[in-house]
């Protein structure tokens, strides 16, 4: 074990978007380390068995509602004893067209993946104010690629990678650090759910360079980006290179994408992919669950 690796231990960590996918993979590997982790999520049954698995307290919590996250996070606060660590890791995703997709797609990813975020950050942010406090917010690839189909992912991405920057000045004269994850493609239910359409089939048709990646490198780098308190955490590698020529390699992807794109728009004006998870209607009422014994 790497000297990394055992600043995991004893730290008190919560997760949002804990049921499945990048989130609950990160909760499991976290508590093998011997992190304490709290998990927040709307998928009732699924993020229960996380929770079991790692031992930790867990409410059913919608992010875009700022009370029940405000109540939430200072409940679950008081079971860990404290936090070190807070990953903002919920968000949807969906395929739209930006001219002829369905508006409620953009409004809904906003609102997970912004407001949503901004809420984690507002509520999780005062028991971070410490020399060992850290807030991950995890972006993407597409916050700096901005690919048809993914404008409303991108804008959102985009928008927590500017929350990232300005909370790292902000939170800094406390001792505090921020970090600010981007991910490619990876091999997720949010990748299968969203973008495993005939539109995105097309889109990416003889577009070699998308391909999917594995989740585990993913996982490793967000351990080691969390026990060192980085300011930015890439997978797979060659994100980092893409982040610090962004201006080029979106003008390399219109480029490579322009056969396709009018095709895979046509597609998706009538193929109406839903959002990666099912949304509540109207904001839930928390319900608590204990640590699992």
């Amino acid at each position: 074990m790497g000297k990394w690796e055992n600043n995991l231990k004893g730290q008190r960590i919560l997760i949002t978007g804990g049921a499945r996918g990048l989130g609950a993979a990160l909760a499991r590997a976290l508590t093998a380390h011997g992190a304490s982790v709290a998990l927040l999520g709307i998928e009732t049954d699924l993020l229960e068995k996380v929770a079991a698995d790692c031992a930790a307290p867990w409410r059913e919590c919608d992010v875009t509602d700022a009370a029940a996250v405000d109540t939430s996070i200072a409940e679950l606060v008081g079971e860990l004893g404290g936090l070190d660590a807070v990953i903002a890791n919920a968000g949807v995703a969906a395929q739209l067209p930006l001219i002829g997709g369905n508006p409620d797609v953009f409004l809904r990813t906003v609102d997970v993946n912004i407001v949503g975020v901004y809420n984690t950050i507002r509520s999780a942010g005062p028991h971070v104010c410490h020399d060992r406090g850290y807030v991950l917010l995890i972006s993407s690839l597409a916050a700096a690629i901005h690919l048809p189909l993914l404008g409303a992912y991108s804008a959102s991405k985009a928008a927590v990678e500017a929350l990232g920057d300005a909370l790292r000045a902000e939170l800094r004269p406390h001792g505090g650090a921020v970090g600010v994850a981007y991910f490619g493609e990876l091999d997720t239910d949010m990748t299968a759910r969203g973008f495993g359409t005939r539109a995105a089939a097309e889109l990416v048709k003889n577009v070699p360079m998308l391909k999917v990646a594995r989740v585990e490198p993913a996982i490793r780098a967000l351990e080691r980006g969390i026990a060192k308190r980085s300011r930015i955490i890439v997978s797979p590698r060659y994100t980092g290179p893409i982040l610090h020529s962004r201006a080029v390699a979106q003008r390399i992807m219109e480029i490579a994408m322009r056969r396709n794109a009018a095709a895979a728009l046509e597609i998706a004006r009538a193929e109406n992919a839903p959002l990666t998870t099912i949304q509540p209607e109207h904001p839930r009422k928390n319900r608590t669950g204990g640590a699992a014994s």
